[in-house]
């Protein structure tokens, strides 16, 4: 069998995995013409994540890797095969344990989420009433508008409740679980900047303290 086929590799820059024994191809997407070559490197051992004391058992656990650290493993088996990286040079690998928790617990952490915001957000809502004075603003358009004093509740309220309500809905892009249009919601789009700058923080940190599973 020939062992000087050019490989290619695609890493993300991160990747969860629910298994504590890692392979290359759980993390890595690659292509090559020799398929038997490809099989036998995907099933090959990149990491595998320690086990720690029972009070720590439970914890997800982080590790940081170099793609050369996997061009090393590939040419263990295959010292004359090419190999070319169009991915990430470094990438994040994220050992996730799973919980079996009760059903019961998940939809009280639920409501107590759904209690916080909406409080949250209902005082949010008023003391920005309070500081721009929308009270006095609805009370002045509509004595100029109308020519009478505004009654305690008035058709400005009204709309104004109900336009709130839509411009959420339509800003935040969902309902429920339906999103109003296929564009991502401005909650994804932060989690994904999130997620990038804090996989960008776990390389950089992991690269100073020398904890990067690099070539030797």
């Amino acid at each position: 069998m020939s062992n000087d086929e050019i490989i290619y590799l695609k890493a993300d820059m991160s990747t969860l995995t629910f298994d504590r024994n890692v392979k290359i191809g759980d993390v890595v997407t690659m292509e090559c013409t020799n398929e038997p070559m490809l099989r036998q490197i995907k099933q090959k051992k990149l990491f595998t994540f320690p086990s720690k004391p029972d009070q720590m058992e439970m914890k997800n656990q982080v590790e940081v890797f170099s793609i050369l650290k996997v061009i090393e493993l590939i040419h263990e088996d295959y010292p004359n095969a090419q190999v070319e990286s169009i991915g990430e040079q470094d990438f994040v690998v994220q050992y996730v344990v799973q919980q079996n928790r009760a059903k019961w617990f998940e939809n009280l952490k639920l409501i107590l989420v759904c209690i916080v915001i909406f409080f949250g957000a209902a005082f949010t809502i008023m003391a920005f009433n309070n500081d721009v004075s929308v009270v006095e603003v609805f009370e002045k358009f509509y004595k100029q508008v109308m020519g009478n004093e505004k009654p305690q509740v008035s058709e400005l309220e009204i709309f104004y409740c109900i336009g709130l309500a839509t411009g959420i809905l339509v800003f935040f892009n969902h309902f429920g679980r339906k999103k109003i249009t296929s564009d991502p919601t401005p909650i994804q789009v932060e989690m994904r900047k999130y997620e990038q700058d804090m996989n960008t923080t776990f390389i950089e940190n992991a690269s100073r303290k020398g904890h990067t599973e690099d070539v030797n």
